[in-house]
Protein backbone atom coordinates (compact mmCIF):
# COMPACT_ATOMS: atom_id res chain seq x y z
CA UNK A 1 0.00 0.00 0.00
CA UNK A 2 1.26 3.46 -0.72
CA UNK A 3 2.08 6.08 1.84
CA UNK A 4 -1.12 7.70 0.47
CA UNK A 5 -3.02 4.95 1.07
CA UNK A 6 -2.42 4.44 4.30
CA UNK A 7 -3.02 7.97 5.19
CA UNK A 8 -6.57 7.29 3.48
CA UNK A 9 -7.12 4.00 5.69
CA UNK A 10 -6.14 6.26 8.69
CA UNK A 11 -8.43 9.11 7.98
CA UNK A 12 -11.14 6.36 7.30
CA UNK A 13 -10.53 4.66 10.57
CA UNK A 14 -10.20 7.55 12.67
CA UNK A 15 -13.64 9.03 10.83
CA UNK A 16 -15.16 5.67 11.94
CA UNK A 17 -14.35 5.98 15.61
CA UNK A 18 -15.30 9.61 16.25
CA UNK A 19 -18.33 9.06 14.44
CA UNK A 20 -18.98 5.56 16.80
CA UNK A 21 -17.86 8.01 19.63
CA UNK A 22 -20.31 10.84 19.08
CA UNK A 23 -23.22 7.31 18.93
CA UNK A 24 -22.42 6.34 21.84
CA UNK A 25 -22.61 9.88 23.60
CA UNK A 26 -25.78 10.98 22.04
CA UNK A 27 -27.44 7.85 23.19
CA UNK A 28 -26.42 8.43 26.74
CA UNK A 29 -26.92 11.87 26.30
CA UNK A 30 -30.57 11.89 24.50
CA UNK A 31 -31.51 8.71 27.74
CA UNK A 32 -30.10 11.32 30.23
CA UNK A 33 -31.40 14.73 29.25
CA UNK A 34 -34.09 14.07 26.27
CA UNK A 35 -33.67 14.75 22.19
CA UNK A 36 -33.08 18.12 23.08
CA UNK A 37 -30.17 17.86 24.94
CA UNK A 38 -27.24 20.20 24.11
CA UNK A 39 -24.99 18.71 20.85
CA UNK A 40 -22.01 20.90 22.12
CA UNK A 41 -22.22 18.38 25.31
CA UNK A 42 -22.41 15.21 23.17
CA UNK A 43 -19.46 16.39 21.20
CA UNK A 44 -17.10 17.32 24.75
CA UNK A 45 -18.49 13.70 25.80
CA UNK A 46 -17.16 12.10 23.18
CA UNK A 47 -13.79 13.86 22.85
CA UNK A 48 -14.56 15.62 19.97
CA UNK A 49 -14.91 19.27 18.83
CA UNK A 50 -18.34 20.65 17.74
CA UNK A 51 -16.93 20.73 14.04
CA UNK A 52 -16.43 17.15 14.09
CA UNK A 53 -19.57 16.45 15.34
CA UNK A 54 -21.08 18.88 12.41
CA UNK A 55 -18.81 17.18 10.02
CA UNK A 56 -20.75 13.58 10.77
CA UNK A 57 -24.02 14.80 11.82
CA UNK A 58 -24.97 18.15 10.01
CA UNK A 59 -28.21 18.69 12.21
CA UNK A 60 -29.78 17.37 15.34
CA UNK A 61 -32.47 15.41 12.98
CA UNK A 62 -29.62 13.29 11.09
CA UNK A 63 -28.10 12.38 15.02
CA UNK A 64 -31.39 11.67 15.91
CA UNK A 65 -32.09 9.28 13.15
CA UNK A 66 -28.61 7.43 14.05
CA UNK A 67 -29.22 7.28 17.49
CA UNK A 68 -32.58 5.68 16.99
CA UNK A 69 -31.21 3.37 14.00
CA UNK A 70 -28.35 2.30 16.38
CA UNK A 71 -30.74 1.62 18.93
CA UNK A 72 -33.09 -0.79 16.77
CA UNK A 73 -29.95 -2.39 15.10
CA UNK A 74 -29.29 -3.35 18.77
CA UNK A 75 -32.80 -4.58 19.69
CA UNK A 76 -32.77 -6.71 16.08
CA UNK A 77 -29.46 -8.16 16.88
CA UNK A 78 -30.43 -8.87 20.58
CA UNK A 79 -33.43 -11.02 19.15
CA UNK A 80 -31.35 -12.94 16.47
CA UNK A 81 -28.97 -14.05 19.26
CA UNK A 82 -32.21 -14.74 21.70
CA UNK A 83 -33.50 -17.05 18.43
CA UNK A 84 -30.43 -19.86 19.42
CA UNK A 85 -31.67 -19.79 23.55
CA UNK A 86 -32.64 -23.07 25.15
CA UNK A 87 -35.65 -21.64 26.27
CA UNK A 88 -38.33 -20.08 24.08
CA UNK A 89 -39.92 -18.70 26.65
CA UNK A 90 -37.15 -17.22 28.42
CA UNK A 91 -35.98 -15.51 25.41
CA UNK A 92 -39.31 -13.64 24.32
CA UNK A 93 -38.99 -12.35 28.04
CA UNK A 94 -35.97 -11.22 27.75
CA UNK A 95 -36.16 -8.99 24.44
CA UNK A 96 -39.65 -7.59 25.88
CA UNK A 97 -37.73 -6.62 28.35
CA UNK A 98 -35.24 -5.16 26.09
CA UNK A 99 -37.73 -3.91 24.06
CA UNK A 100 -39.41 -1.68 27.30
CA UNK A 101 -36.51 -0.08 27.83
CA UNK A 102 -35.95 1.04 24.43
CA UNK A 103 -39.44 2.20 24.31
CA UNK A 104 -39.50 4.30 27.66
CA UNK A 105 -36.11 5.73 26.78
CA UNK A 106 -36.52 6.89 23.18
CA UNK A 107 -39.87 7.54 22.56
CA UNK A 108 -39.37 11.11 23.51
CA UNK A 109 -36.39 10.49 20.41
CA UNK A 110 -38.78 9.10 17.40
CA UNK A 111 -41.71 11.75 18.11
CA UNK A 112 -38.90 14.59 17.91
CA UNK A 113 -37.49 13.03 14.66
CA UNK A 114 -41.15 12.71 13.33
CA UNK A 115 -42.02 16.14 13.98
CA UNK A 116 -39.00 17.37 12.34
CA UNK A 117 -38.21 15.38 9.47
CA UNK A 118 -41.71 14.05 7.53
CA UNK A 119 -39.94 11.21 6.23
CA UNK A 120 -38.16 9.98 9.59
CA UNK A 121 -37.77 6.20 9.94
CA UNK A 122 -40.62 5.76 12.43
CA UNK A 123 -42.65 3.12 10.39
CA UNK A 124 -39.25 1.23 9.22
CA UNK A 125 -38.48 0.85 12.67
CA UNK A 126 -41.89 -0.77 13.69
CA UNK A 127 -41.79 -3.17 10.75
CA UNK A 128 -37.88 -4.01 12.55
CA UNK A 129 -39.30 -4.16 15.88
CA UNK A 130 -42.29 -6.40 14.49
CA UNK A 131 -40.29 -8.72 12.27
CA UNK A 132 -37.78 -9.32 15.83
CA UNK A 133 -41.18 -10.08 17.81
CA UNK A 134 -42.28 -11.90 15.06
CA UNK A 135 -39.37 -14.14 15.01
CA UNK A 136 -39.19 -14.98 18.97
CA UNK A 137 -42.80 -14.89 19.33
CA UNK A 138 -43.45 -17.92 16.68
CA UNK A 139 -40.71 -19.63 18.27
CA UNK A 140 -42.14 -20.13 21.71
CA UNK A 141 -45.95 -20.77 19.97
CA UNK A 142 -44.23 -23.32 18.16
CA UNK A 143 -42.63 -24.70 21.37
CA UNK A 144 -46.04 -24.70 23.13
CA UNK A 145 -44.92 -21.39 25.71
CA UNK A 146 -47.00 -18.83 24.09
CA UNK A 147 -50.95 -18.72 23.25
CA UNK A 148 -51.46 -19.24 19.44
CA UNK A 149 -54.28 -16.20 19.10
CA UNK A 150 -51.68 -13.82 19.94
CA UNK A 151 -49.78 -11.49 16.99
CA UNK A 152 -46.46 -9.70 17.07
CA UNK A 153 -48.50 -6.38 16.60
CA UNK A 154 -50.49 -6.81 19.63
CA UNK A 155 -47.20 -7.31 21.75
CA UNK A 156 -45.70 -4.89 20.45
CA UNK A 157 -48.69 -2.80 21.53
CA UNK A 158 -48.93 -3.95 24.57
CA UNK A 159 -45.23 -3.27 25.20
CA UNK A 160 -44.93 0.36 23.97
CA UNK A 161 -48.65 0.77 26.14
CA UNK A 162 -46.89 0.25 28.74
CA UNK A 163 -43.76 2.33 28.34
CA UNK A 164 -45.78 5.16 27.29
CA UNK A 165 -48.07 4.60 30.93
CA UNK A 166 -44.83 4.59 32.59
CA UNK A 167 -41.96 6.86 30.69
CA UNK A 168 -42.81 9.85 33.43
CA UNK A 169 -43.95 8.01 36.35
CA UNK A 170 -40.63 8.81 39.07
CA UNK A 171 -43.15 7.71 41.57
CA UNK A 172 -43.39 4.28 41.46
CA UNK A 173 -40.31 2.71 39.26
CA UNK A 174 -40.87 -0.29 39.44
CA UNK A 175 -44.28 -0.18 37.62
CA UNK A 176 -43.22 -0.90 34.35
CA UNK A 177 -41.29 -4.31 35.66
CA UNK A 178 -44.97 -5.12 37.08
CA UNK A 179 -46.82 -4.33 34.17
CA UNK A 180 -44.52 -6.36 32.09
CA UNK A 181 -44.77 -9.34 34.34
CA UNK A 182 -48.53 -9.01 33.65
CA UNK A 183 -48.10 -8.93 30.17
CA UNK A 184 -45.94 -12.11 29.64
CA UNK A 185 -48.28 -13.87 32.13
CA UNK A 186 -51.32 -13.44 29.74
CA UNK A 187 -48.50 -14.55 26.53
CA UNK A 188 -48.45 -17.95 28.44
CA UNK A 189 -49.87 -20.20 26.90
CA UNK A 190 -52.70 -22.37 29.07
CA UNK A 191 -53.38 -25.92 29.31
CA UNK A 192 -56.92 -26.90 27.80
CA UNK A 193 -58.55 -27.76 30.58
CA UNK A 194 -57.81 -24.40 32.22
CA UNK A 195 -58.21 -22.28 29.26
CA UNK A 196 -62.18 -23.78 29.48
CA UNK A 197 -62.59 -23.82 33.53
Amino acid sequence: MTADGLISARRRSDARRNHDLIITAARETFAQSGPDASLNEIARRAGVGPGTLYRHFPNRSALLTAVLQDRIDTLREHARRLLSAESADEALAEWLRAFLDHARVNQGLACTLMLEERDAPGLDCQRVIEEAAAALLSRAQRDGAARPDLTPGDLVQLVVGIALSTARNDDDPGRADRLLALVLDAVHARPQREADA
